[in-house]
Order: structure tokens, then C-alpha cells, then sequence
């Protein structure tokens, strides 16, 4: 995987993408942590989550190519692994066992990512008589 991923480092407080940036690759922290933060109005932010070391962001924009959902800003000096959605692409083609693995672990943490936001937005419903 060493040769299909890139490297880099940003400075805390530096923004790794932006809501509704075009999304094609996901960002694998290595050191650091990078607060989730998502717009509200009227021009406010909320932080959903803070994601230490070994956490993923940006799952489902490898996927599907839409805009992303929310803002990615580092809460310390952090390092992270880059893996493209065209990359990905040649990984499948010429390596389709690595590359269904990778997909597989990438639906695992969407899949996980969904459970916990229906959770927490649970705890905001009124309960149903």
C-alpha cells in the first residue's frame, strides 16, 4: 500500500478540506487529531467529532465523488495518509483482491459512522407514545 498512498503534514489549526469540496480520497491519521466540524446557521460550527490517531475521515467521498459533508480542520500538528478515489480505482484493477479488502474495511467504517450518528441523532428525538 506504501506506494498508493500519498504522505503529509499539516499545522494545527490548517484546514485539510472544506464543506462541499470536491471529495475523491480518504485521509488515515498517523499522529494528531482533526476536528469534524460542520456549518450551522445562522454562520455558526459545530465540531461533531475530534479523531485521534488511527481514525479515517472522508470514507464516503471515496465512494461517490459528492462534495464534502463537512469540514476537516487540525486540532494539533498531525500527519495522515492520502488514498484517492483513482487510485483506489487502479488498486481494483490490478490488485482486485487487496483492492476488495480496502473496500470492505472502508463500508465497515461508513457502516459504523451511520450507526453512531443514528445514535446520537436518537438522543435528540422526542421519544414516540
Amino acid at each position: 500500500m506504501a506506494g498508493h498512498v500519498d504522505y503529509s503534514k499539516i499545522e494545527a489549526g490548517g484546514i485539510l478540506f472544506r464543506e462541499g469540496d470536491r471529495g475523491d480520497s480518504v485521509c488515515f491519521v498517523l499522529e494528531g487529531e482533526i476536528d469534524i466540524i460542520k456549518e450551522s446557521s445562522p454562520g455558526g460550527e459545530v465540531v461533531l467529532a475530534s479523531l485521534p490517531k488511527g481514525r479515517s475521515i472522508g470514507e464516503m467521498s471515496v465512494i461517490d465523488n459528492f462534495p464534502r459533508s463537512a469540514t476537516a480542520k487540525a486540532r494539533t500538528e498531525t500527519s495522515f495518509l492520502t488514498l484517492t478515489q483513482k487510485t483506489l480505482d487502479q488498486i481494483l484493477k490490478n490488485h482486485p483482491e487487496v483492492g476488495i479488502k480496502i473496500l470492505i474495511g472502508i463500508s465497515r467504517l461508513v457502516s459504523l459512522n451511520l450507526r453512531k450518528t443514528s445514535s446520537r441523532l436518537a438522543d435528540y428525538l422526542l421519544p414516540v407514545s
